[in-house]
């Protein structure tokens, strides 16, 4: 009785939830170091034909397996974080990267509920739906509790110039809606059977209808994104020197390694200098002070920089006054001209939940920040750009690059390119500093504006304003790189206008469900 019981388990699991599994666990590879962009433009077609024969309970659970999967396998290196620096246990640490996938993986499991649900009471084809239900919760997730939209499906498109283009109308949302729009498209072809009677459009042609609205998605598509990448827009161009000091996270604040790490980040600069550079960029915290407040070190770094005939822009810790007893600071981006004056000051403002501050502190009073830095940091609310003669910038700081809807409204007024300033080095050799840089790429394409990526440890480098990756360092690599960049003050549909299209696939979600609810 008790093998029986086993075995039909084991039957249940195979039948229900294996290709599930599996999916998630392709899906893993599409995304940076691996760089199988291919995968996700089939991967789903079976989920979508097979969530036709599901009841609702079975769907959830087989959604949230796929999720599990998909999420730990591309966020798994913040266990390194936790683990090497902040003294956390390993099996900690791997916990609590499995409850954030376990978070994330509800987006999956609500959305093969509800497509399980849609595609068998309504008469809307998985071409339109599965992306449009898709689309929507991923643009929740992008916002609903502080937001976390990493490993979003189209992320995994950055290396494909000519399709992604159209991200500057519809943002990486837009990316995201066409993978899945092509996986329905073929499972809508393996339902003609099932869905002649109910479905009048699909029995007319459905091998015919289903070819020609890929055939017309795809010559738009491509037609638009070889006529960017073709395009020459006016510009001029600016020379810009990243800096890679790759400090080791022990050394970074210890107190007897900062002239070494001043040093580092001097010589790097001074070899720079023969390349005659409009602006040098330091990585994010690349002080090992706070700049303002030790006086001697600030002054040093001051006359260093009247040496140079070059603006820097630098990482520092930056007091921000006082609340009580206790000294408020803010996780700054600094701009010093060729005189060493302050031309700019930005204090970021999307801080990292449990990183720089604990969320909902009152409730989750017994959780301290879990990686070591110097007290809960304040968050700036100013959309500051940088004006210099060289051109308006701003400066997103380590994970604010991967927000779309933040980083468009730096660029709504005006703007030539975009500085991100990162430290990766918490994350080691792992996949994560590479998809980090990855999503900088959609960024540049939805604004066109070029970006110049510092990072302590790597992955830095420079992205044009087509996405195209011109430059990259090696991880925790003492360098420094100089390019020559051709800014774009290119005002696109993206940055003017938001997210539209993502609005418009969730107000198409929420017909299709009550549209639903009346057919039952």
């Amino acid at each position: 009785m008790f093998l029986s019981t086993i075995t039909q388990k084991i039957k249940n699991f195979f039948t229900n939830y294996l290709l599930f599994f599996l999916t998630g666990f392709f899906l893993i590879f599409s995304f940076p170091k691996f760089d199988l962009y291919f995968i996700p433009w089939f991967v789903f077609i079976p989920v979508l034909i097979t969530l036709y024969d599901k009841k609702e309970g079975i769907s959830f659970k087989a959604g949230f397996l796929l999720g599990l999967v998909y999420f730990f396998g591309t966020t798994y290196w913040i266990y390194h974080a936790l683990y090497v620096y902040g003294s956390i246990p390993y099996l900690v640490s791997i916990l609590i990267v499995l409850l954030l996938s376990s978070y994330l993986s509800l987006y999956t499991a609500f959305f093969c509920m509800l497509y399980s649900n849609l595609i068998k009471n309504t008469n809307i084809p998985a071409l339109i739906l599965a992306p449009t239900l898709w689309t929507s919760l991923e643009f929740i997730r992008s916002y609903l509790f502080t937001g976390f939209p990493w490993a979003s499906l189209g992320y995994s498109q950055y290396k494909f110039l000519p399709l992604i283009q159209f991200a500057d109308i519809t943002g990486i949302y837009g990316v995201s809606f066409i993978i899945l729009s092509f996986n329905g498209l073929i499972a809508d072809i393996f339902f003609i059977k099932k869905l002649k009677d109910k479905k009048p459009l699909f029995s007319l042609s459905p091998i015919l209808f289903s070819s020609i609205c890929l055939l017309i998605i795809a010559i738009m598509i491509f037609s638009y994104g070889f006529y960017k990448i073709s395009q020459d827009r006016d510009g001029s161009y600016i020379k810009v020197a990243i800096v890679q000091g790759s400090i080791d996270q022990d050394k970074k604040w210890d107190l007897s390694y900062q002239n070494m790490v001043l040093n580092t980040y001097e010589n790097l600069t001074l070899k720079t200098n023969s390349f005659s550079p409009d602006l040098v960029v330091w990585p994010e915290t690349a002080l090992p002070f706070i700049f303002g407040d030790d006086k001697a070190l600030t002054n040093r770094l001051i006359s260093f920089q009247k040496e140079l005939n070059s603006y820097l822009l630098f990482g520092s810790i930056l007091i921000r006054g006082t609340e009580g007893k206790k000294v408020k600071l803010s996780n700054s981006a600094v701009l010093l001209n060729k005189n060493g004056n302050i031309s700019y000051i930005y204090d970021k403002i999307r801080l990292v939940p449990f990183g720089e501050y604990v969320p909902l502190k009152s409730f989750l009073f017994f959780i301290d920040k879990l990686v070591y830095g110097m007290g809960d940091y304040t968050p700036g609310d100013s959309y500051l750009r940088a004006i210099t003669p060289f051109g308006t910038f701003a400066t997103l700081i380590c994970y604010e690059i991967i927000f779309p809807g933040m980083v468009r409204k730096f660029f709504i007024e005006d703007g030539d390119f975009i500085v991100t300033i990162t430290n990766d080095a918490w994350f080691g050799y792992t996949n994560g500093p590479y998809q980090h840089f990855s999503m900088a790429v959609f960024r540049a394409i939805e604004n066109r504006k070029p970006i110049i990526r510092a990072a302590n440890s790597g992955v830095s480098g420079y992205i044009n304003s087509n996405g195209k990756i011109l430059n990259t360092s090696n991880l925790f690599e003492r360098t420094f790189l100089v390019k020559e960049l051709k800014k774009d003050k290119t005002k696109t549909f993206y940055t003017r206008y938001g997210d539209i299209f993502s609005y418009l696939c969730l107000i198409l979600s929420f017909v299709f469900y009550f549209s639903s609810k009346k057919n039952l």
